[in-house]
């Protein structure tokens, strides 16, 4: 959720104090999350936007629900997936 409503990078500056400098799988998990929970919302990254841009010139103009309704599962699974990999 940081990810989404700070931006990715500072995020990261903001959780990193939290985790010790040989714990692997925690920058592991962090950097996995950071990266993956852009894609939750149209605002979690940069690609979104620029994707929404591109669909509207062709003629499509998704909102923020129709993003979200695919956005919200896609992040999920792919936390979980990042989460169970790196444990």
């Amino acid at each position: 959720m940081l990810s989404n409503l700070v931006s990715n990078v500072p995020a990261v500056l903001l959780l990193s104090p939290l985790i010790g400098a040989d714990d692997t799988k925690s920058w592991l998990l962090l950097a996995a999350g950071s990266t993956l929970a852009g894609n939750l919302t149209v605002f979690g990254s940069v690609a979104n936007l620029i994707t929404i841009e591109a669909a509207t010139k062709l003629g499509y103009k998704p909102s923020f629900l129709e993003h979200l309704r695919f956005g919200f599962p896609l992040t999920v699974v792919t936390l979980l997936i990042a989460y169970f990999w790196v444990r």
